[in-house]
Formats: C-alpha cells, sequence, structure tokens
C-alpha cells in the first residue's frame, strides 16, 4: 500500500527510498505502543494522512540540493522524515518542545539510515542557524507563526522560489490570513484522495513578513 500511494504520485522515487518509506509503518506503530504519537485511528492511514501530506510541500517545492530546512513543531516527525526522505541533498532540523517526540523522531531516522537530519529537543526560538525554508503542519495560527521566525533566514537565495515559508494547514484560512501576502496551494489539484479536499500549503516568502 505505501509504495503503491507514493509511487501514484512520485514515480521517480528509487529503491531505497521506496524501502525507507516502507519501513514507517512498523516504526510508528512500534513507538505507538510506547507514546502516542500519532492518533490511533489514524495510524490506519499513516501514508495517506501523514506521509502524503508532508509531501504535499514537494509539490509546491522542489528543494535544491545543500538547501537547509527547518521544521517547527515536527511532532513525530511530519512534515520533515518524508521530506528528508524524497531530498536527501537537502539538510533537516526538526524541532520540537516535546522530549519524548524527539526521541521518536532521532530513533526513526537513525533505524532508516536518514543522515540528513538533525533532531532538536527545545522551542524555535531558540535554534540559532539559520535555514532558506521553514516548514511546519499547522502548530498555530499564521501570523504567530510568522513572528517565531525573527533572525532565521539565510540570505543567499538558490531555489524556485525565495527563500520562506511552507505551511501545510487545512480548512478555511481568509480570516487566519488577512493582511498577509501569500500564496496559497489547494493539494487536491496534486492528491486525488478525499482527504486533501480541503488541504493547503501556504507559501510565505521571508520579504514579505519580519523576518
Amino acid at each position: 500500500m505505501a509504495a503503491s500511494l507514493l509511487l501514484k504520485y512520485f514515480p521517480d522515487l528509487t529503491e531505497k527510498q521506496i524501502e525507507q518509506f516502507s519501513q514507517l509503518e512498523k516504526l510508528y506503530n512500534e513507538w505507538n505502543e510506547k507514546i502516542n504519537v500519532i492518533s490511533r485511528k489514524d495510524m490506519e492511514s499513516l501514508y495517506e494522512k501523514h506521509v502524503l501530506h508532508s509531501l504535499g510541500i514537494a509539490k509546491i517545492m522542489e528543494f535544491a540540493p545543500g538547501t537547509k530546512v527547518l521544521d517547527i513543531g515536527t511532532g513525530g516527525g511530519f512534515p520533515g522524515i518524508p521530506l528528508a526522505i524524497l531530498f536527501p541533498e537537502t539538510e533537516f532540523t526538526l524541532v520540537d518542545s516535546i522530549g519524548k517526540k524527539i526521541t521518536v523522531v532521532k530513533a526513526v531516522a537513525e533505524e532508516i539510515g536518514l543522515t540528513n537530519l538533525t533532531a532538536v529537543h527545545g522551542r524555535a526560538e531558540k535554534v540559532k542557524e539559520k535555514f532558506h525554508f521553514v516548514v511546519s503542519r499547522a502548530v498555530t495560527q499564521m501570523p504567530e507563526f510568522l513572528r517565531w521566525l525573527k533572525g532565521k533566514f539565510e540570505k543567499e537565495q538558490f531555489n524556485p522560489k525565495h527563500n520562506g515559508v511552507l505551511y501545510l494547514k487545512g480548512g478555511d484560512l481568509a480570516e487566519e490570513l488577512a493582511g498577509i501576502k501569500c500564496e496559497i496551494f489547494n493539494l487536491k489539484n496534486y492528491f486525488d484522495e478525499e482527504f486533501f479536499d480541503t488541504k493547503k500549503v501556504i507559501y510565505v516568502s521571508k520579504g514579505n513578513f519580519n523576518s
């Protein structure tokens, strides 16, 4: 199931990537027995609601080799782990304030052999490095989220889009995004599954907020 769903939308996956993605179900099931990383009902649709959803960002942005990406509020590793599998030449830093979730991220990354991922227990504001992009999955309202990102961005740019934020969010965002200059990409235009009917990727260039 995992491979066929992902190959439907990402037909160029290597054998190694297919193997890494395929291992996720077993690993998250094992960790879920110890720590509630993913809701029990969502585990049945892990690849649709978590893995493919995370990879929605990849439909909007293909990270160039050497890009540095920060995933804020990663929880059990989403969207960071699926993106790190898909973009092995991109450096990912995954941050969460809940230590046990970062323990899971580190264990999963090590088990599947991800060498381009660093997991950090702490708050995003405390991370001192700079990045080309920040990704996240609905950790808070967008205006609040953008306030966390002051001083987080690299000046150099070498990706198809300007450095900035790629944010996974669902539902009616008109009020939340009022006054924020952004691009909204509907994931239903990329994925057929009903789950994606209301899901979006919000892109905000770092030049459009006080970064």
